[in-house]
């Protein structure tokens, strides 16, 4: 018998296997994707097939979970809905619920209208729904008593009711499993539940998602076969994405839906780490345009988990271009005379950021509070001085002088580096890809070409040229390690 994956013209890399022995609801689903206007492409109908095998024994699904990670524009959209229209209609066990969650509940909700509401209200299946809009209560809830509605990445999703089908969506935007801890015991009562993870490679922060990704490719390769659904199109990590022949070997809607002309003008237009993860679907810790400032080799050895200060600190505070997170470093000096720099915290937003800093003005009595007013970090510094602190607000030749001496700290031409850092997972994201800018005569570092988020690093680099600045200044040491600073 012909293996389906061998078959199809661009076989997933990983892939789990169809079992020739189980019957599957596969074509079920594609009779369904037919009806909604957009027919299976073959990875879709390869992917169903799988996914719905049904064991003989039982007579039951087989997989409780699937995760499938592809490309941009691969149709991942049109499969959810036809899979999701699928799991209202096509079982006997009782009305279904289904929750679909994106990368916010706003995302979730445009997906859920735009895409869903809009698609089904065209097809042949309008007179069997009716569709409740009603903020925080939005479903499609089918004649036959099933519910697709949305929820979000919040601890409260899904509790407190049954779950049969759970899709998280643009998983690389899940920076926690906050959503899969609410889907799983939704579903323990359910006779065939399956919760479906979907998304493109994410960046170093997609943690979530990297640990579904190295699962399922462990999985694969043993050849298991039981609980959990594993399909990814991907480059392999050396091809070339400027080679057609890498983007026919991993992009599953390229001569469906995709045409070559299409990808080539945006291979053209965009910047190469963004291409290579929203087409090739390559993860940045593959890609070799990261690490370009200080080398990985020279900054991983610095890392001192036990690193502490016995001078006067200074604390810099910086805010992500879009404002999503903040970050509050600080930096000191070691009983070696080494520089000590930290990330303090690192969180969603802004608004905790002026308590967060008087509580450590209050306990520190530093010697510097920095913030960069050209930044976004500027609209904090009236709130910062509202609550009493003082603010020190680098000039451009500043910024540019902390730069230099925190690269020469880290990586220096000759001589040993002066610096010790504590690790921290968003620190190392944000030097991995970071990238800089000529800011007259000398480089600062530059957030806006940067490919991953850069405050943390922008705060430990303000934090060190903060305390080299104004540490002079004699004070009463810290009474205990600022490592113990939760």
């Amino acid at each position: 018998m012909t293996d389906p994956i061998s078959s199809l013209s661009c076989p997933p890399r990983w892939g789990t296997r169809r079992h020739p022995d189980r019957q599957t609801l596969g074509p079920a689903l594609g009779i369904i994707a037919a009806r909604l206007g957009t027919p299976l492409m073959p990875w879709q109908q390869y992917v169903a097939d799988v996914v719905l095998e049904i064991d003989p024994a039982t007579g039951r699904l087989v997989y409780r979970e699937y995760n499938i990670t592809v490309p941009r524009q691969s149709g991942k959209t049109t499969f959810l809905l036809a899979k999701m229209v699928h799991r209202a209609l096509g079982f006997k066990d009782g009305r279904q619920r289904i929750l679909y969650a994106a990368q916010t509940r706003g995302a979730a909700r445009l997906k859920w209208e735009d895409e869903h509401v809009a698609t089904l209200e065209t097809s042949r299946y309008r007179k069997l729904f009716t569709v409740r809009r009603q903020l925080g209560q939005e479903a499609i809830r089918w004649k036959n008593g099933s519910r697709h509605g949305i929820t979000s990445n919040t601890e409260k999703a899904a509790h407190g009711e049954t779950l049969d089908e759970g899709v998280i969506d643009e998983a690389f935007a899940q920076e926690d499993n906050r959503v899969e801890q609410a889907f799983k015991p939704a579903m323990i009562t359910r006779p065939q539940p399956q919760q479906g993870v979907v998304s493109t490679a994410g960046t170093l922060k997609s943690v979530y998602l990297r640990e579904k990704v190295d699962a399922g490719r462990e999985r694969c390769e043993a050849g298991a076969m039981d609980t959990v659904a594993y399909f990814e199109w991907s480059a392999p990590d050396g091809a070339d994405p400027a080679d057609p022949a890498t983007w026919w070997g991993c992009m599953p809607a390229l001569g469906h839906t995709v045409t070559e002309s299409a990808v080539r003008a945006d291979f053209e237009s965009m910047k190469l780490p963004e291409f290579r993860r929203a087409y090739c679907n390559q993860w940045p810790d593959t890609s070799p345009d990261l690490w370009l400032v200080v080398p990985e080799e020279k900054w991983r050895p610095l890392a001192d988990e036990h690193s502490q200060m016995v001078s006067r600190v200074a604390f810099a505070i910086h805010v992500a271009l879009d404002r999503s997170w903040a970050a509050i470093a600080v930096a000191g000096r070691r009983a070696d005379g080494l520089l000590h720099v930290e990330l303090v915290d690192y969180r969603l937003g802004t608004n905790w950021v002026p308590e967060r800093a008087k509580q450590l003005r209050d306990r520190w009595n530093p010697c510097a509070t920095v913030v960069d007013a050209g930044s976004a970090a500027g609209s904090l510094i009236a709130d910062l001085e509202a609550v009493g602190l003082d603010i020190t607000k680098p000039s451009a030749r500043d910024v540019a002088a902390a730069y230099g001496q925190f690269v020469d700290a880290v990586a220096p031409k000759e001589g040993e580096p002066t610096l010790r850092y504590v690790p921290h997972p968003a620190l190392d994201v944000a030097l991995a890809g970071a990238a800089t800018r000529l800011l007259s005569d000398a480089k600062a570092w530059d957030a806006r070409a940067a490919t991953s988020e850069s405050s943390p690093l922008i705060a430990v680099t303000n934090a060190a040229w903060g305390y080299v600045t104004k540490g002079h200044i004699e004070e009463p040491p810290p009474v205990m390690p600022f490592a113990v600073y939760a």
